[in-house]
């Protein structure tokens, strides 16, 4: 089938990828407009659609609340253990040197010093580990920058060094194509002279927001130095925003709340685990696979991917149960915020431009495992397809029915469908009661305002209907439409202050 699929692909390479490109679009409206055409010609079905979906949803919520719970239990453990110690009693435990690329553009001094000493507080010895700052060539503001945190650093790691990404012709402006360049200015400075031995050598991708756990690199040389298939791995931490959680507006506390919660779960999913904002892995598997590609605008699944099918499937992301506490989107106006955190979905929901790239992998290349290949693809392309829709389903889908269809409306089902989906919904308040409670004791104490701010936190949850609407679905159908029409997005740099 492979042979077949792959002279589809070869013989119409524009056709395919045009199709493909427009699926998630297609899927999204699909759904969204099926409440209204459907209540006319197939309301039953619609009836039954709605009443599944809401379930669906009452099962994602307490399966939220059990991953996270798990996740965070796990956290609470690794904290409380000593992994500079363990690492010692391991073979070869002087050998492995940690690469840490900050990808940045205009990013603020402070930011960038506040990262760099995230990782010069961390337990394991500061000698191995090596600090790359990827700056833009454009930004004029670059080597002032650099030249103020290498100085104030110089004596502190193993080496801190700069790379300057110039405009490259076919490249894409963004994260990807400079950490790619960063990289392969690093292999040359440290690898290729033998500096640091590559098959003991590890490589970080970090936001510039990034905040480390003290004790992150000393677990991922535990984990590195005790996998077997170590060069076929990436290893994830909890990504939570908790670093500015009380100064952003409270439409985006909200999504941090869940997204937090949602990352933390991650962590005990398995094969959902998949490689996002700051990760790690072997740097010999990044030189194999080619480094990032320069291509493209989301880089964390497509470069995860690239490694899965390059290595035939034998690839998985191993969990660090540590927290990394990054920024939510913060402007100086609260409008400002709300914008940068509409501007920062636009941008991951952009991540479906790489669902064509993925689904032709799944269909042409040999020799990858079809069930474990299917349930990961399976796993992204519900996330996106469902991304833009789940509002619209879950807040006017039952009502929609009664509206366009008065005669089904006096029906059994079509009088109750309202009633259940509500009954149903209303339910998963217990759900997020329980979550609550999670991220109250997830959250570090220090960071909270007041306790009074703590308390009302509750009330802030009222917003959700309207938040989930403009910050949520509308950014992620427009970006799932722009896909559609074959429109590019220009990569945009989120301001977080």
């Amino acid at each position: 089938m492979t042979n077949f699929f792959n002279r589809i692909f070869t013989r119409y390479p524009i056709k395919t990828h045009r199709s493909l490109l427009a699926l998630p679009g297609f899927v999204s409206w699909t759904l969204i407009l099926f409440p209204v055409w459907g209540s006319l010609f197939i309301p039953y079905a619609v009836a039954y659609f709605v009443l599944f979906f809401d379930i669906y949803w009452f099962y994602r919520s307490f399966s939220l609340v059990i991953t996270a719970y798990l996740g965070s239990k796990k956290i609470k453990e690794a904290e409380a253990k000593n992994w500079l110690e363990k690492v010692e009693t391991l073979p070869d435990s002087q050998k492995v040197n940690h690469i840490i690329i900050i990808p940045n553009y205009k990013e603020t001094e402070e930011k960038l010093r506040r990262i760099v000493g995230t990782i010069a507080a961390q337990t394991y010895p500061m000698k191995r580990i090596f600090v790359v700052l990827a700056m833009e060539k454009r930004e004029e503001s670059a080597k002032k920058k650099a030249s103020a945190i290498i100085k104030d650093f110089s004596d502190t790691f193993g080496g801190i060094y700069t790379t300057f990404h110039p405009d490259i012709l076919g490249e894409v402006k963004g994260k990807s194509s400079n950490e790619s360049y960063g990289a392969k200015e690093i292999n040359k400075i440290l690898i290729d002279t033998n500096i640091v031995d590559i098959n003991f050598a590890t490589v970080t991708t970090a936001d510039a927001d990034s905040m480390f756990d003290r004790q992150y690199f000393s677990y991922l040389t535990y984990d590195f130095l005790k996998e077997p298939k170590r060069y076929n791995r990436f290893w994830q931490s909890a990504n939570v925003d908790h670093n500015n959680f009380w100064s952003v507006p409270a439409a985006t506390r909200v999504f941090s709340f869940f997204s937090s919660l949602h990352r933390t779960g991650l962590l005990v999913q398995g094969d959902k685990l998949i490689a996002t904002a700051t990760y790690s892995l072997s740097f010999l598997l990044l030189k194999r696979i080619g480094y990032w590609d320069t291509d493209v605008i989301p880089e964390d699944y497509r470069v995860f991917f690239k490694a899965f099918f390059m290595m035939k499937g034998d690839i998985k992301a191993n969990p660090i149960f540590l927290k990394t506490s990054m920024d939510s989107p913060l402007s100086s106006t609260y409008v400002g915020s709300l914008k940068n955190k509409y501007s920062q979905i636009r941008r991951w929901s952009y991540g479906a431009s790489d669902d064509p790239l993925f689904i032709k992998w799944w269909l042409t290349v040999p020799g990858v495992p079809f069930v474990r290949k299917t349930k990961i693809l399976f796993h992204v392309l519900l996330d996106h397809f469902l991304w833009p829709a789940n509002w619209f389903i879950l807040t006017i889908a039952a009502n929609a029915i009664t509206l366009f269809n008065p005669v089904f409306a006096r029906t059994t089902i079509g009088y109750n469908l309202p009633i259940l989906a509500r009954i149903i919904l209303t339910s998963s308040i217990v759900a997020l009661i329980i979550m609550i409670v999670i991220d109250y004791r997830n959250r570090p104490k220090h960071l909270s305002k007041s306790r009074t701010r703590e308390l009302l936190f509750p009330l802030e949850f009222i917003l959700m209907p309207i938040a989930g609407f403009f910050l949520n679905s509308l950014p992620a159908i427009i970006s799932h439409t722009q896909l559609m029409l074959g429109r590019k997005m220009e990569y945009k740099v989120t301001e977080k202050l």
